[in-house]
This record gives structure tokens, C-alpha cells and sequence, in this order.
């Protein structure tokens, strides 16, 4: 796989390009990025995935002080949606509906550019968020809060720094001109696949200081098996990837993430 030369694009546009495309704050009201910058956004996925998790986390810690533990999630992943404009989970849908009910890549496809939800989509996001409600439930029921608050955080940025591999692996199957957004994603340079790999990191430190380093191998290496089956799954149906498969992937990879977690938490506190 052949690395690219990083194109002179300013590290102030790419990284104002990312939170301007994957959140619904004004950012853009502060500064506008080169139109080719909006193509490195992945380059940056990871540390808008710090400004949604510590949202999302504070919520939950905030409102969990007044509130009931139920009614806390719930806010938390309201205030997490609204922060995206709910961005990854209609890529969930369309992700869902187009493998779910396409029989050829063309099919596929056209699913997925179809802004009408379908039953597969459904299903897929009911069940995706009644499976990433009571993950959280759990965690936090089994753990100290603070620790839950570090999990969301670190998973949040390492799950979003798993699922923008994809743009290495495979080709984008769509051009700019029919893509949904407008844009192709480029692959990743050296400097910016570093740069990728430490947003990711960074926050999951505060995670392994809390919990130990007995069993974090399965809390690492689960959303890279999820990444890898959906990695082969697109890869056999359509050749490639668009946007709303970087978006289901990092949901799924977030959500395997968050099962790892508690499962491993849960497995400890039986085991002693």
C-alpha cells in the first residue's frame, strides 16, 4: 500500500474542515477552510471525537448527580446526537438498509444514496441503541463513575481513530461529483496517520490508569475484529467504502468497544 505526500494544507483548515463537518456547531462562523481541506477530515475524526465524548461524558456525570441513572444516559446520547446532527447514525441506517436488502453492488449502492430509511434501518438503529444504552447502563452500574467517564471519552476517540482505516484499506466508491457529501476522502500520509494514531491514543491513558492493564487487550483488539468483518464484508459486496460505512463503522467499533469493556469489568468482578 503506497503512502501519499501530504498536500500543503494548513493544519488550521483541516482540523477547523473536520469539526465543521462532523458537528453541528457554527464553527464555520469563526473560520472558513479551503474546499480541499474538507478531503483530510478524516485526519482529524479522533479529536472531534474528544469534543463529543467529554459532551457526552459531562452530561452524564452532571446530570446523574440530580437525576436517575437511566434518564442520565438518555441525555447524555441525546446531547452526543444533537452535537453530530445524528451524522453517524444515518450512515448506520443507510449502511444497514443497503447490505441488508441489496443483492449486487449497484443495488447496494443505490440504497444507501436513498435518503428514505427502510425496514433494515430500522431495526438497525433500534437496536443499536437499546444494545449501546444498556452497555453504558452496565459499565457504569459495575464501575465507578469516573471511570465510566474516562471509558466514553477514550472509547469515543479510539473507536472513531479504528474506523478511519478504512480509507487505507479501501477505495472510495463513489466520485466527488456523486458522492452524498461532495467529498472523497484521501488517504492517509505518514505524518498524518501519527497524527491520527495519537488523537486516538491520548485519551484512552486516564482509561488504562484507572482500570489496570490486566485485560486490556480485549478492550484494544475487539473493535479491530469489528473492524476487520466489516472491512470484508464491503470489501466483498462493493468493492470499496463511502461515507455512511465510516460512519456504521464507527458505531459498531465504539459499540464492541463498550461490550469489551464491561464485559471484561463484569469478568473480573465474578473471577475474584
Amino acid at each position: 500500500m503506497q503512502i501519499p505526500i501530504d498536500k500543503k494544507i494548513k493544519i488550521k483548515d483541516r482540523i477547523y474542515a473536520a469539526f465543521i463537518f462532523f458537528t453541528r456547531l457554527p464553527f464555520w462562523r469563526i473560520y472558513q477552510p479551503t474546499r480541499e481541506a474538507y478531503e483530510t477530515v478524516v485526519e482529524h475524526w479522533p479529536l472531534v471525537g474528544w469534543l463529543t465524548g467529554i459532551a457526552m461524558a459531562g452530561t452524564l456525570y452532571l446530570c446523574h448527580l440530580i437525576l436517575p441513572l437511566s434518564l442520565s444516559i438518555l441525555l447524555a446520547m441525546l446531547v452526543r446526537i444533537l452535537l453530530t446532527g445524528a451524522l453517524h447514525e444515518d450512515g448506520l441506517a443507510d449502511f444497514c438498509d443497503g447490505f441488508g436488502g441489496g443483492t449486487s453492488r449497484e443495488k447496494i449502492l443505490s440504497i444507501m444514496k436513498d435518503s428514505h430509511i427502510g425496514t433494515y434501518g430500522v431495526i438497525g438503529l433500534i437496536l443499536y441503541e437499546l444494545i449501546f444504552f444498556q452497555t453504558i447502563s452496565t459499565i457504569c452500574s459495575i464501575t465507578e463513575m469516573k471511570t465510566c467517564i474516562f471509558a466514553i471519552i477514550g472509547g469515543d476517540a479510539f473507536s472513531k481513530m479504528i474506523a478511519a482505516q478504512i480509507i487505507q484499506f479501501l477505495p472510495y466508491t463513489r466520485n466527488a461529483e456523486t458522492a452524498k457529501n461532495g467529498v472523497v476522502y484521501r488517504k492517509l500520509s505518514l505524518k498524518s496517520g501519527i497524527s491520527l494514531f495519537l488523537q486516538g491514543v491520548l485519551p484512552m491513558i486516564p482509561l488504562l490508569n484507572s482500570t489496570g492493564f490486566a485485560h486490556i487487550n480485549w478492550i484494544i483488539f475487539a473493535p479491530c475484529i469489528t473492524m476487520f468483518l466489516l472491512y470484508t464484508l464491503m470489501n466483498k459486496k462493493i468493492g470499496g467504502y463511502t461515507g455512511d460505512c465510516c460512519g456504521a463503522i464507527f458505531l459498531l467499533c465504539e459499540l464492541t468497544f463498550y461490550i469489551a469493556f464491561a464485559g471484561t469489568i463484569y469478568y473480573n468482578i465474578v473471577t475474584t
